[in-house]
């Protein structure tokens, strides 16, 4: 099996909150609630139903993203930084007119790319919080969101942008929230990320109705109204307990119950955690920046 960390500890090493977030089950649950949430923005709907052929293979467009963002939490720098330049080419091609807004978009937009940065990573934590081991300590939380304004670097975003603190971003979502919508394609596509027809297959059938319960029950109100998917608030009581013995019990067996489920629903995300937890000492066994990644990359 290749290592994804080869050179270094990537950006956020061990014992960083970033890692302990990103590879809990809980983000298998955070990220279909994340990708869910990017079709608010009407520009990334428009892309995905324009390009990603969302509407082929659910399943696919949820797990080669979380795919990514576990490669950006940790892999190598030099690893990191090629997943994100074959990301940013891939993006690149994803331009069109939204048929909402009559203006053109494009994938790469900073506007765009912030909104699915703090989605996502505000998404895991949201749910690592509620479902796995509950609330990080004030220095970790403090720390998981500098660690994420370094990720941003791979980003066409500003770090700078990207909230450093609960606060910040609970008004970074105030200050959004106006220019949310949803149209009849973001509605389909938040619909099959959350209940993927039969047609797709049993195990996208079935998989995709177990999370998104629990996936729901962390959304505010105003953003179950805005994607027309609110659910009773006995469901929502309900789902927690079954949510947190599940994820007890693919945290308890040295993670190869995790891996199982993942290889069933986002077998591309599985590979990069299989790697991860395979992945011995790198040659030179601390962090570095982005920066340095790339200069490295660059030389070699």
């Amino acid at each position: 099996m290749d290592s994804i960390r080869r050179d270094d500890y990537g950006f956020f090493g061990p014992g960083s909150p970033s890692w302990k977030v990103w590879t809990s089950p809980t983000a298998l649950i955070g990220f279909q609630r994340a990708v869910v949430l990017e079709h608010f923005d009407p520009h990334l709907a428009a892309a995905v139903a324009d390009s990603s052929g969302i509407y082929r293979d659910p399943s696919g467009r949820l797990d080669r993203t979380l795919a990514y963002f576990l490669t950006v939490a940790v892999a190598d720098g030099r690893t990191v930084v090629e997943a994100s330049e074959a990301l940013l080419r891939v993006h690149a091609k994803a331009k069109g007119v939204d048929p909402v807004t009559g203006t053109r978009y494009s994938a790469n937009n900073p506007t765009s790319q912030l909104w699915i940065h703090i989605t996502g990573w505000h998404s895991v934590l949201k749910c690592y919080e509620r479902y796995g081991p509950g609330p990080l300590s004030p220095a970790e939380e403090a720390r998981f969101w500098a660690e994420s304004r370094i990720a941003a670097e791979l980003q066409t975003c500003k770090p700078a942008d990207v909230p450093g603190s609960r606060d910040e971003v609970r008004q970074y979502f105030a200050d959004v929230r106006d220019r949310l919508c949803t149209s009849e394609r973001a509605d389909r596509a938040m619909r099959y990320l959350l209940w993927t027809p039969r047609s797709k297959g049993l195990r996208l059938w079935g998989g995709s109705r177990l999370l998104a319960p629990a996936a729901i029950a962390t959304l505010p109100t105003w953003m179950r109204h805005l994607g027309g998917f609110n659910q009773p608030a006995a469901v929502d009581a309900a789902v927690v307990p079954a949510a947190r013995t599940a994820v007890r019990a693919m945290s308890l067996d040295n993670s190869r119950l995790m891996l199982a489920v993942a290889r069933r629903l986002v077998p591309h995300t599985a590979k990069v955690y299989a790697q991860h937890l395979a992945a011995d000492t790198p040659a030179t066994p601390h962090t570095v920046t982005p920066a340095e990644a790339r200069e490295t990359l660059a030389c070699g």
